[in-house]
């Protein structure tokens, strides 16, 4: 039976998912901790990668090869870098860019990857499924929007570098995951899905505010989760 992938990157986002699960089943991989059980009785396996796009992509390709994955969905916590976007407020991606992917010396765009392009698109059948569902949810205190993710190996705190990705991609929030996951599944022709809720945004002093609401972004990730998968 195919499974449904879950991969977050930290402790706190991981907890909150496994809350939902029942049945589980740990299995042991390569020091990664694959999590199988079912949540709303659908099959699911969860990892938690570790941060960054090295960490990400290994745990997925690892999944992958191990599990039999019908699509793989990416949650956790992002920096706002669109104004429109607060704290607790989620985001759905259309498209994942890495910001911080650069051959412009070739005459390329930034960000765009040989064999991949600018940016990957996320899966549209998963994304109208999840956009018919928002609608039925009962009334929430945050938004829920579609856009863009920018990803790269940078904690960004800085209002410049906020601003100059936002300007260059057109990107609405910044992640350490998200598009270095979707690259190994378009590599491997697997639908994938990426939810950021938004725990800060760059203004210097965001690492403290990260912290306070990595737990609050990371439940109502799972929460959009549940309902998706019910």
């Amino acid at each position: 039976m195919d499974l449904i992938g879950i991969i977050v990157a930290m402790d706190e986002e991981r907890e909150e998912i496994y809350d939902l699960m029942k049945d589980v089943k740990i299995e042991q991989v390569y020091n990664l901790r694959f999590l199988v059980g079912t949540i709303q009785e659908k099959k699911c396996v969860l990892v938690k990668s570790g941060v960054g796009k090295v960490n990400a992509a290994r745990a997925t390709q690892i999944m992958l090869d191990k599990y039999s994955i019908k699509y793989i969905i990416n949650l956790g916590a992002g920096g706002s870098i669109n104004g429109l976007l607060n704290v607790g407020d989620v985001l759905i991606a259309r498209q994942v860019v890495q910001h911080d992917f650069d051959i412009t010396a070739f005459g390329h765009s930034k960000g765009y990857i040989t064999g991949v392009g600018d940016k990957i698109e996320c899966n549209g059948q998963l994304i109208n499924e999840l956009e018919q569902i928002i609608q039925s949810i009962p009334e929430r205190k945050y938004q829920i929007r579609i856009g863009t993710i920018a990803t790269g190996d940078i904690f960004c705190t800085e209002p410049w570098m906020k601003d100059k990705i936002r300007a260059k991609f057109d990107a609405d929030v910044i992640d350490m995951e998200g598009a270095a996951i979707a690259q190994v599944c378009y590599l491997d022709n697997i639908p994938f899905m990426c939810i950021r809720c938004i725990s800060d945004t760059p203004n210097r002093k965001n690492a403290s505010t990260f912290d306070e609401n990595i737990k609050l972004a990371s439940k109502h990730c799972a929460n959009l989760l549940k309902e998706f998968l019910a």
